[in-house]
């Protein structure tokens, strides 16, 4: 998602990741797309994203620990004054009951990590 708000043109973007080998990957991922982000390696979910205008998560609440660990976090950056999106294919761990939906997309996937060809993502808001 990051690259994406980095491509649509977000004055400032930070994609944060637990991974190493991952901001690896969102360096080339930057330099093939012609685009410019910080990638950090670390876990934010603990303190958020203090002083973020959007703060965006991509298929996260894929296991129900981390969606018990990623809704505080987000509901702490809309308390801040964040404007919060969350892309979700339907995972089962997203608590749609707490998000207002903005958008349904069909987007392409990998059948070897899916179950289809396509999925229906949905762009929710946290209010």
């Amino acid at each position: 998602m990051a690259l994406a708000a980095a491509k649509a043109g977000a004055a400032a973007v930070t994609a944060s990741e637990t991974d190493p080998l991952a901001v690896a990957a969102i360096a080339l991922n930057c330099a093939v797309n012609g685009v410019r982000l910080r990638a950090t390696v670390g876990d934010v979910l603990d303190n958020g994203a203090p002083g973020a205008d959007v703060v965006l998560a991509g298929d996260a609440f894929y296991e129900r620990a981390m969606a018990e660990r990623l809704l505080p976090c987000l509901e702490r950056a809309r308390g801040s004054g964040a404007l919060v999106l969350v892309g979700d294919p339907g995972r089962a761990h997203l608590p749609r009951d707490r998000f207002e939906q903005v958008a349904i997309y069909q987007v392409p996937v990998s059948r070897a990590l899916e179950d289809a060809d396509v999925k229906r993502t949905t762009i929710w808001r946290l209010p």
